[in-house]
């Protein structure tokens, strides 16, 4: 009953307001003051800060360098998040996380080593068929810089997401609606809207939303299902993880030292929806073989417990 972990922390609904909007002010505004000053220190960093291009902003400071500053807003917004959830709501971060009694780790890596292990394998394949599609990007130095980061602060950017989206949303539209489908789509819904502003969108148009609104789908059937965060946070990571270090392009959001930048052009087509139609129901079930899911109509679409109920059967 991962909805109704919220039962353990006070739940008043002005909380989720004021909640909502100290994780935004944040992660926002106070997050972004690091990456402003980098800019505004910078010849040409006022022209690309106005200008709001992620490509501009990458070329004045540095692609590695304003990777670091990008992520640190979500370590802003993560610190947030904890922050909010102990203090306002007073609320344990393990019932934010999951319904076990502990985090369950071993579930996080398994969720991340299945999700890189297909990626890196999805990746291989494309650049063996279409080798005309990608230009050999490594260079050590470079690379290592951009590792150190990515592997210490894209798990953090990856948590913040889903301890916000699948997790406190989750959790407070679960016990103010009272039902579990309203959460779960509406999530869905604004994780892939939040994704608009990303530059595949203006490459690729508006269909790229399908990919994001599904994953974003796919990550909260797995939360609801699971009963607990662990799958999402692991899976998460390793998506960004691998897509920041292997391949990169200049229209991308990680447009970075990777090892391998792609040079086609960018075109939504069949390998940008196989994910969301194809592999993630196959994931599903993986994972529901794996940890015995069952009863899932109720589990994403019946009723959350009252919070009388819940305390009753919890003692």
């Amino acid at each position: 009953m991962y909805i109704e972990q919220a039962y353990k922390g006070l739940i008043d609904n002005w909380r989720y307001l004021v909640g909502i909007l100290i994780i935004i002010v944040v992660w926002q505004f106070l997050g972004s003051f690091p990456l402003l000053a980098a800019l505004a220190l910078e010849e040409g960093g006022m022209s690309a800060m106005m200008s709001n291009s992620i490509g501009k902003m990458s070329q004045v400071l540095g692609s590695n360098t304003f990777l670091f500053y990008m992520l640190l807003t979500f370590v802003f917004g993560l610190i947030a998040v904890f922050l909010v959830v102990k203090f306002l709501h007073q609320q344990s971060l393990t019932a934010l996380t999951t319904s076990r009694t502990k985090v369950d780790w071993k579930r996080v890596a398994f969720s991340f080593f299945l999700w890189a292990s297909i990626s890196v394998l999805f990746i291989g394949i494309d650049i063996y068929f279409a080798p005309e599609d990608y230009e050999y990007n490594f260079q050590l130095e470079p690379f290592l810089i951009l590792a150190v980061i990515a592997i210490a602060m894209i798990p953090l950017q990856t948590s913040m997401e889903e301890y916000l989206m699948r997790g406190y949303m989750m959790q407070g539209l679960g016990v103010l609606t009272k039902n579990r489908w309203f959460p779960l789509l509406f999530t869905s819904l604004l994780f892939g809207l939040l994704h608009i502003l990303n530059p595949e969108v203006d490459k690729l148009g508006y269909g790229i939303l399908i990919f994001y609104i599904g994953t974003g789908l796919f990550l909260g059937i797995i939360t609801l299902m699971d009963e607990g965060l662990e799958l999402a946070l692991g899976f998460h990571a390793a998506n960004n993880l691998t897509a920041a270090l292997l391949v990169t392009a200049d229209w991308t959001a990680f447009s970075v030292d990777s090892v391998y930048r792609d040079i086609s052009e960018p075109v939504l087509g069949w390998d940008m929806l196989v994910p969301v139609f194809v592999v993630f129901p196959i994931l599903l079930l993986v994972f529901s073989k794996k940890y015995g899911w069952t009863n899932w109509k109720e589990k994403l679409t019946g009723k959350v417990l009252a919070e009388e109920e819940f305390l009753k059967l919890d003692n």
